[in-house]
């Protein structure tokens, strides 16, 4: 037996290698349920109930998939660039520590139809200088970037420490660690009214349906796409490869600071250390498990939240530790990279 690569992929084949690789992750975690002594389909179907069975748990499971679609978005246009960008987290965090500063202090001044578009952006541009780092570091030393775009998350998220422990800290807040308050300007609308479901959730979509037209139907997209495909045929074609790379890790680095920004903006209204509960990280599943499909990343990110809203409610039901939330998600990784592979190359005796 032998792997032999294939000249081609299917289309069908690209479209079931997720969906094959869910379905191998939910019937592993669900062995492990069984094994916790829960019945497998019932603990699936609280699962469904906890993540959309009422308005709240519904909006609340968008609002959670918010975020994550803009890190998988920033996973997603870096790693189809061969561009390891593994701090998405870091970048997250400084996009809204920069939000927090800005929006309560240097800008609050501004109308909202001013502050908000501009505070979006200055989110952006921090996760966005983030990134240059570690990019700067490969193209000048040839230092792997996943080693310090990883590292520079916990520098970020000790920035924002001192941050919040110092200059920004809130007074009002009864010595408790977090930033003060953006302005009420500063804040998206609600999609919903007594929910935290806010104008952020449809911006993710508009963006990721930007960056499939970006990376389909520009000069740009071909040239990144050209550069994960093959470094050095594309620098022979005559595409700038550096120049390539920068554009790529600003595109990145830019959705997750947004991502950071939108989610201060939009649910927390101020900044604390323990504001992503992994955000970033997750992104590189949701990403993946899209098969870094732009379009694909809002029903990735969809199925992450639905995965981790819902396994509140089937604990709380059930009895089961909510930890399969996270061994549901991180299986579905590994399934995923195994339909991948597997989409790559075939089976030949």
């Amino acid at each position: 037996m032998r792997l032999e690569r294939r000249d081609h992929r299917p289309l069908y084949l690209v479209v079931a290698a997720p969906v094959g690789a869910v379905i191998a992750a939910l019937a592993i975690a669900g062995i492990l349920i069984a094994l916790a002594g829960a019945p497998v389909f019932e603990a699936y179907w609280r699962i469904l109930t906890g993540a959309f069975g009422t308005r709240l748990s519904a909006t609340e499971t968008l609002t959670r998939a918010t975020p994550l679609m803009l890190t998988g978005l920033a996973a997603a246009v870096a790693f189809r660039a061969r561009l390891w960008n593994i701090g998405a987290e870091g970048q997250f965090y400084l996009g809204a520590i920069t939000v927090a500063a800005l929006g309560s202090k240097l800008l609050a001044g501004l109308p909202a139809a001013l502050l908000i578009p501009a505070l979006l952006v200055a989110g952006a541009v921090a996760g966005m200088v983030l990134i240059l780092v570690p990019l700067w570091l490969r193209l000048r030393f040839s230092v792997d970037e996943v080693v310090t775009s990883l590292l520079l998350n916990f520098v970020a998220l000790l920035f924002v420490s001192m941050l919040i422990d110092g200059v920004l800290k809130d007074p009002l807040a009864f010595g408790w660690p977090q930033s003060m308050p953006v302005s009420d300007h500063a804040l998206l609308p609600k999609l919903v009214a007594r929910s935290r479901l806010h104008v952020g959730f449809i911006i993710a979509i508009v963006i990721a349906f930007a960056v499939y037209f970006l990376q389909s139907r520009t000069v740009f997209g071909l040239r990144s796409r050209a550069a994960g495909l093959n470094p050095a045929g594309a620098v022979f074609a005559g595409v700038p490869l550096g120049m390539t790379l920068v554009k790529v890790a600003c595109l990145s680095g830019g959705l997750a600071g947004l991502a950071g920004a939108i989610e201060v903006m939009g649910v927390k209204g101020y900044v604390t250390t323990d504001l992503s509960p992994g955000f970033g990280y997750s992104g590189i599943i949701v990403a993946m498990l899209a098969n870094l499909h732009p379009i694909g990343v809002i029903a990735a990110a969809l199925f992450t939240a639905t995965v981790f809203v819902g396994a509140d409610g089937m604990s709380r039901a059930l009895g089961i530790p909510t930890y399969i939330a996270d061994v549901t998600v991180a299986v579905s990784l590994l399934t995923m990279l195994i339909a991948l592979f597997f989409t790559q190359y075939r089976i030949r005796r």
